[in-house]
């Protein structure tokens, strides 16, 4: 079994493509079992479902996106340095308590196949919810097209992240904004177990609506789930018209254990 996976990511990426086969995964975690996994689960999907779920919730869960053996894969990389571009502790930059990483590019092929191919599911509704908000941008349907855009704006690191939790740590309530272009999505996926790894540790999101104090919502996430939820506003019906609500999510205390979570952002840095 062969997969292709595309990696132009920038200006001086936009001409390379990776062949990638499971037999020459060599410093790489993921297996041909999990690619085949995650490529089915994403087949099954039902956008007009997400659809629905994003615009009533405003956060529409993925119940087991990724296997336990994808799981372990994701974490195993995190003690590798050379997966990553940077390192940030919480604490010091006042986020919270905890850690988490940036892949490098290229990124890891999981992590490449995740991020374009929820991209080109997730494009459709990114525009939808921009005419509702009177917006005057449409996103491409290919992710590498829209890296061209951020990249053309001075956006060209990566923001795809794996995070990691200890007791006692937690992740305040932020927005996950690197420059002027934001994809207006973005996925969260459970890598533990709660209850068995860790315990504490929900993920919380926040919306806060014109003139009401902020709703949150408790995100019930299993081993494996992913969750799609707002960057930082999404559409709501209103009486006469849509209006937007200012979304907000972090992670509350973990009580015990260590948490392990991945980010997919589709847009880069700057």
């Amino acid at each position: 079994m062969q997969f292709t996976v595309d990696t132009s990511h920038s200006a001086e990426h936009q001409n390379a493509a990776t062949t990638i086969k499971s037999s020459n995964l060599k410093g790489q975690a993921a297996s041909e079992q999990s690619f085949q996994e995650i490529s089915g689960r994403v087949d099954t999907l039902d956008k007009d479902h997400i659809h629905r779920i994003l615009d009533t919730n405003g956060w529409c869960i993925l119940p087991a996106l990724l296997s336990q053996i994808a799981c372990s894969d994701l974490i195993s990389l995190y003690d590798h340095d050379e997966q990553f571009r940077s390192t940030i502790k919480m604490a010091r930059h006042g986020f919270g308590s905890g850690e988490y990483r940036y892949f490098n590019y290229p990124l890891p092929p999981m992590v490449e196949l995740l991020r374009q191919r929820l991209y080109s599911l997730l494009a459709p509704i990114a525009n939808e919810w921009a005419q509702r908000l009177s917006e005057d941008h449409s996103f491409p349907e290919v992710h590498s097209d829209y890296l061209a855009e951020c990249a053309a704006h001075g956006q060209t690191k990566p923001t795809p992240l794996i995070l990691k939790y200890e007791a006692g740590d937690f992740n305040c309530l932020h927005q996950d904004l690197y420059g002027n272009m934001n994809f207006p999505l973005q996925v969260a996926l459970l890598l533990s177990e709660p209850g068995q790894e860790f315990t504490g540790g929900e993920f919380v999101i926040t919306e806060q609506r014109p003139r009401m104090q902020s709703r949150p919502h408790v995100v019930p996430l299993k081993q494996g789930d992913a969750v799609i939820f707002p960057v930082r506003h999404r559409p709501k019906n209103g009486v006469r018209r849509d209006y937007r609500t200012t979304m907000r999510h972090g992670v509350s205390e973990i009580l015990s254990g260590r948490r392990y979570a991945a980010g997919i952002i589709f847009h880069d840095a700057g």
